[in-house]
């Protein structure tokens, strides 16, 4: 099943978990149209750019996200 657009409910289950690392949510850019693959990369700007994926089930993408972000973090 491919996901079409990001909903209002998975952006809010995405900011908890950038909360629970302490991200400003002002550094945090989700776009509402998913792609595959889905990606967690830093912008030239600074802010952490969070695509979902639009092919794996929502959560099993979010329950990674939390490495993914740290991954990157640590970049």
């Amino acid at each position: 099943m491919t996901l079409d657009a990001v909903s209002f409910q998975q952006i809010s289950r995405i900011l908890d978990v950038t909360d629970a690392l302490g991200l400003d949510r002002e550094w945090v850019e989700i776009p509402l149209s998913p792609e595959n693959p889905g990606l967690v990369r830093k912008l030239p700007n600074g802010k952490l750019e969070i695509v979902v994926d639009a092919e794996q089930p929502f959560d099993e993408w979010l329950g990674a996200l939390e490495q993914h972000i740290r991954r990157v973090q640590a970049a």
